[in-house]
């Protein structure tokens, strides 16, 4: 029998792990691309105000395979917090396994500590697997368009 799953709130010696994650990521999602640098300073910045920012990682026998990223932004529309959620991503050989799934309960709980009605995020149009992942738990479309100027890309 595997080792359990445990979810916690990153810590700095997460760092390499984590950059690693996003290379993972970055590599599937046409927008983005793969930049150790950026991505340390990027996740530098989120790990250093966890007021408003958390980084969720998901670890199995003390080895990081996931995580998320969440960020509270207030939303005008809900006239309260909402949680941004970006980052997710599963090492290939954990997925299927409900590691995704925790790892999006975790950051739910954390913006609902903070007073967030709503949870928003961007997927890939093209990542079919990911957007059924979405869907099965209960994630829904809008009818808005991501814009976006400047940037990494």
């Amino acid at each position: 029998m595997p080792a359990p799953v445990v979810v916690r709130a990153a810590r700095e010696a997460d760092l390499e792990a984590l950059i690693g994650l996003l290379g993972i990521l970055f590599s599937i999602e046409a927008d983005f691309r793969p930049d150790r640098e950026r991505q340390w300073r990027g996740l530098a910045r989120m790990l250093a105000d966890r007021a408003a920012r958390t980084v969720c990682v998901a670890e199995r026998a003390g080895a990081v395979i996931g995580m998320v990223t969440g960020q509270v932004v207030v939303s005008t529309a809900e006239g309260a917090p909402s949680v941004w959620v970006e980052d997710l991503v599963v090492v290939e050989g954990e997925r299927g396994r409900g590691v995704g799934r925790r790892l999006l309960e975790a950051v739910a709980a954390w913006g609902l500590e903070r007073g967030a009605t709503r949870l928003q995020l961007l997927a890939d149009r093209e990542n079919g697997p990911a957007l059924a992942f979405y869907e099965r738990l209960g994630w829904r479309p809008t009818r808005l368009v991501c814009l976006r100027r400047g940037g990494a890309g």
